[in-house]
C-alpha cells in the first residue's frame, strides 16, 4: 500500500478527488475480482508527471487482487513492478485511446492459456489508471446460471468503474465486523426492487430469518416489511431505499434469533439506475459472540465498580475504628491502612471506566500523587508535579505502581522536614519515561524527588511502608529501587531521590 499511496501523491497531473476515488476502488475491488473470476492489476504511469510517452514511458503495478471464486493466475506479488513487454502495448492503447483492449486484439494465438482485458478508468475526460483482468481460458466450460449472473454483474460494475462512478466516494463504507462478500450470498434486483437472481448462499441466509418462499420475483423491501411486522423491531427509515436498491448502504435484518447483514450497490448506466446488487451474509453466530463479549465486558466493569465500593466501605470502617482507639500508635496504623485501601480503590475505579489491554495511567498517577500528599499524616503542605509520561501500561502494573508512589510520597511528606516549622512546604516531583532496548523490550524508569532533609547519615531501617514498597517492586513489578541523597537547592535540605526501574511486560 505504500507504493500505491506514494505513487499517487507524486503524480502531478492527478486531482485529489481522483486519488481518493482510486483508494476507494482498491479498497472495494475484491468484489469485482470475485464476480469476474479474474485476477486484477491496477497500472499507473511510471513517471511523476503521469503523462504517458509511448516512446519512453512505462507502467508500474500499484495494486493487485486475486479472486476467491476461482484459482488465481498471478501467484507472485507484482505490486511495485514494471509492466511486462507483452502487456505494455495493451495498457498503452487503453490509456491513450481510452478504449477497452483485449489480448486477442494484440495478435495472441487463440489457444493462449490466459486472456487479458485492459480497461481504462476515466474521470472528467482523463484517464487516471488502467485495470487489467486476467482470466483463465482453461477454466472455460458451459457456465451455470450463477456464473453467468456473476459475470454480468462484473461487467456492469466494470462499466461504472470505467466511467469513474463506482465506487461512489460520497457513500461511506466504513469497515465493520461481518461485511458480506460475493461468496456469502448475492441478490440481483431490477429497477423496482424485485429479486431477479438469488445465489444459494443468499437463499440460505434469508431462510435463517424465516423467509420460506421462493425469492425470485419477490420484492426485497416487501420481505423486509414482513420481517418487521413479524418481529415488531423498529428499522431505520432509510432501510427501504437500500432494500429496493436505490441507495448504496449497509443494514441488518433480524428475525427469529437470526441476523443477516446486507449491502446494496445500485447499478447505473448513463446516469439511470437499471438494477442493483445486494450482498448478504448470515452473521447470527458473529453477533451472538459480540453480545457475549459485551456482556462479559459489562460484567468485568461492574466487578471493578463493586470492588471499588467494597474497598471504600473497608476504608470507612477503618476510619470509624480509628476514632474509637485510645492509642495514637493504633490510630496511626489504621490511617496508614486506610490510605493503602483507598489507593487500591482508586485504581479499580479507573479500571472500571474501560477494559483495554493497557491503561493510560498519566491522569491516574497525577491524581494519586496529589492525594498521597494530602492523605499523609502531617500538618505540612506539599506541592506535587508530574513530569513526563507513563504512557500505556498493563493493568497488572497499575495497582502496585500506585501503592509504591503513595508510600514514597507519604513517607517524604511525613519525614522529609523534621524540626522545620510546619508552615514551610515540601516539593515532591515525579518524573517518568520509557526506554526501549535493542531487542525492542520496553522499561519504565521513574524518579521521585523531594527537597526535604535527605537520608539519615547513619544506617537506617526502613519502616513498614518502605518494606511494602520493596516487596511490591521486586515481587509484583520485577524491578529494582534505590534511595539516593538528592541535590536540593535549599541549604541544609539536600532532598531525597528514589529511582525505580521495571520492565513493561506485554
Amino acid at each position: 500500500m505504500a507504493v500505491f499511496s506514494e505513487r499517487l501523491e507524486a503524480a502531478q497531473h492527478l486531482r485529489q478527488q481522483d486519488a481518493e476515488w482510486l483508494h476507494a476502488l482498491v479498497s472495494d475491488w475484491q468484489l469485482l475480482s470475485d464476480l469476474a473470476f479474474s485476477d486484477l492489476v491496477l497500472w499507473f504511469p511510471d513517471t511523476d508527471q503521469g503523462l504517458l510517452d509511448p516512446q519512453q514511458g512505462s507502467f508500474i503495478a500499484l495494486a493487485q487482487a486475486r479472486p476467491s471464486t476461482t484459482q488465481t493466475l498471478i501467484h507472485r506479488d507484482v505490486v511495485g513492478e514494471r509492466i511486462r513487454a507483452d502487456l505494455r502495448r495493451m495498457v498503452e492503447r487503453a490509456w491513450i485511446n481510452k478504449v477497452e483492449t483485449n489480448s486477442s486484439d494484440q495478435g495472441q494465438p487463440s489457444p493462449a492459456r490466459m486472456r487479458v482485458t485492459a480497461i481504462p478508468l476515466i474521470r472528467a475526460g482523463a484517464t487516471v489508471a488502467v485495470i487489467t483482468l486476467h482470466f483463465s481460458v482453461a477454466a472455460l466450460r458451459t457456465p451455470s446460471r450463477m456464473e453467468l449472473t456473476y459475470r454480468r454483474c462484473a461487467a456492469d460494475l466494470l462499466a461504472m468503474a470505467q466511467e469513474g462512478i463506482w465506487p461512489d466516494t460520497a457513500q461511506e463504507f466504513t469497515g465493520y465486523s461481518g461485511a458480506p462478500r460475493v461468496g456469502d450470498g448475492l441478490l440481483r434486483l431490477d429497477t423496482e426492487g424485485k429479486i431477479t437472481f438469488a445465489s444459494p448462499n443468499a437463499v440460505s441466509a434469508l431462510l435463517r430469518l424465516g423467509v420460506q418462499e421462493t425469492l425470485e420475483g419477490r420484492s426485497l423491501a416487501g420481505i423486509g416489511a414482513e420481517l418487521q411486522r413479524a418481529t415488531g423491531v423498529a428499522v431505520d427509515e432509510s432501510q427501504p431505499l437500500m432494500l429496493t436498491g436505490r441507495r448504496a448502504m449497509r443494514a441488518e435484518l433480524e428475525a427469529h434469533g437470526a441476523a443477516v447483514t446486507l449491502r446494496s450497490i445500485p447499478l447505473r448506466r448513463g446516469g439511470e439506475r437499471f438494477a442493483a446488487l445486494v450482498l448478504c451474509r448470515d452473521v447470527t453466530e458473529l453477533r451472538r459472540r459480540e453480545k457475549q463479549l459485551m456482556s462479559k465486558d459489562a460484567t468485568i466493569k461492574e466487578i471493578h465498580h463493586r470492588v471499588k465500593n467494597n474497598l471504600q466501605t473497608v476504608s470507612a470502617l477503618l476510619r470509624m475504628q480509628s476514632r474509637r482507639m485510645d492509642s495514637e500508635e493504633g490510630r496511626s496504623g489504621l490511617r496508614r491502612a486506610m490510605r493503602r485501601v483507598e489507593t487500591i480503590a482508586m485504581v479499580h475505579d479507573s479500571l472500571s471506566q474501560g477494559l483495554e489491554e493497557s491503561v493510560d495511567v498519566d491522569e491516574l498517577m497525577r491524581r494519586q500523587l496529589r492525594l498521597a500528599a494530602e492523605m499523609a499524616q502531617s500538618e505540612r503542605s506539599a506541592q506535587t508535579e508530574l513530569v513526563g509520561s507513563f504512557g500505556q501500561l498493563p493493568p497488572d502494573m497499575v495497582t502496585p505502581l500506585a501503592l509504591v508512589i503513595t508510600e514514597i510520597v507519604a513517607n517524604a511528606v511525613e519525614h522529609g522536614l523534621p524540626g522545620v516549622p510546619t508552615e514551610e512546604s515540601l516539593r515532591v516531583s515525579l518524573r517518568a519515561h520509557r526506554q526501549t532496548d535493542a531487542a525492542g523490550r520496553q522499561r519504565l524508569e521513574m524518579e521521585l524527588d523531594d527537597d526535604g532533609a535527605g537520608l539519615p547519615e547513619q544506617d537506617w531501617e526502613p519502616g513498614l511502608g518502605l518494606q511494602i514498597v520493596k516487596t511490591l517492586v521486586r515481587g509484583e513489578l520485577s524491578g529494582s529501587i534505590q534511595w539516593l541523597s538528592g541535590e536540593g537547592e535549599n541549604p541544609g535540605r539536600p532532598g531525597t531521590r528514589v529511582i525505580l526501574r521495571a520492565p513493561i511486560l506485554p
